[in-house]
């Protein structure tokens, strides 16, 4: 039963689509096989709040008797 609601559920959703209205643009498939990461690697970033982080908390713990 839940199947089956699920499949018109999805069905009802595919029919409510504005027919005149452009289909959106696709990533070309070279890009989707490209080896190159999508984004810069944030490790760099990470390292240096977690040194600083780091630093704060040796500084805070330095401050307690």
């Amino acid at each position: 039963m839940t199947r089956l609601a699920l499949a018109l559920g999805l069905l009802a959703l595919a029919g409510c689509g504005a027919s005149d209205a452009d289909y959106p643009a696709l990533v070309p498939m070279e890009t989707l096989l490209s080896e190159a990461p999508l984004t810069p690697d944030p490790a760099p970033v990470l390292e240096a709040r977690a040194d600083a982080l780091r630093a704060r908390a040796a500084a805070i713990r330095a401050e307690q008797p």
